[in-house]
């Protein structure tokens, strides 16, 4: 069997567990990012081609959102429009003024959503026993910056998205993981258009990798629905908090 056969392959698993664990949970790079690198594609390229990848994912697993988004629609559709806007402008980020120094910063920030997501409950108990509501200038600056570093990098941004719609939209994980499915489905495409245009997206694993998002983005769901939230957020924490970890090291 040659490389080339080798390699996607290799890229095509990489693309099924990397949908089912970003669908189920928001951490499709601690697969897909490692894999991409580990057939030889320099970081910038493995980070823009694994966006371009990813959209498989996305698309397969908003296809299954249906059953646990009703009565999200006013929140989808007022989050929408920042969502999509604001990662591509992480995108535009990106492509102007590609730098290691917000790379630096990335383990923290996804170590702070998997730790929020850790903490949630008792966040919200605290809400509701203090009667704090997230005003609406909170709730999309954080949406913004989420969605910015979704455009620019993405490492963990679904884990930050599922923290702050279980803080300020929707208490039930599976369902804001459903909602968090949708928005980033919709947002990145612009960026991925965008990646593509600027020509630094490594088609030959781009394919493969997003073929394998797809399948993985359609079982992803039915796996989030049938696991009890405690084990679901307990396992999502760790693997961001595996993915900060790998991220620290290899900045």
């Amino acid at each position: 069997m040659s490389h080339v056969v080798l390699t996607a392959s290799f890229l095509g698993v990489a693309g099924i567990v990397a949908g089912i664990t970003g669908t189920a949970g928001g951490i499709t790079t601690l697969v897909a990012y490692p894999a991409l690198l580990a057939v030889g594609i320099a970081p910038l390229a493995a980070n823009v081609t694994n966006s371009v990848a990813m959209v498989g994912s996305g698309l397969g697993s908003a296809s299954r959102a249906a059953p646990d988004i009703t009565g999200q629609g006013a929140t989808i559709r007022r989050w929408l429009p920042v969502s999509i806007t604001m990662s591509a402008a992480g995108a535009v980020l990106l492509v102007v003024t590609p730098g290691a120094i917000f790379g630096r910063v990335v383990p923290f920030l996804v170590a702070a959503g998997s730790l929020i997501l850790l903490a949630q409950p008792r966040i919200s108990r605290w809400q509701e026993e203090n009667e704090h509501a997230w005003g609406r200038a909170a709730v999309l600056g954080g949406l913004g910056g989420v969605s910015v570093y979704n455009g620019y990098f993405g490492a963990g941004s679904g884990i930050l998205l599922i923290a702050l719609l279980l803080l300020t939209a929707e208490p039930v994980l599976h369902r804001a993981n459903a909602v968090k499915n949708v928005l980033l489905a919709a947002s990145d495409i612009l960026p991925a258009v965008l990646f593509a245009i600027a020509g630094t997206v490594v088609w030959t694993a781009a394919i493969p990798l997003g073929t394998g998002t797809i399948a993985g983005g359609l079982i992803g769901p039915s796996i989030a629905r049938r696991v009890r939230p405690g084990i679901l957020r307990v396992l999502i924490a760790c693997l961001g908090l595996t993915l900060a970890t790998w991220l620290f090291i290899s900045s």
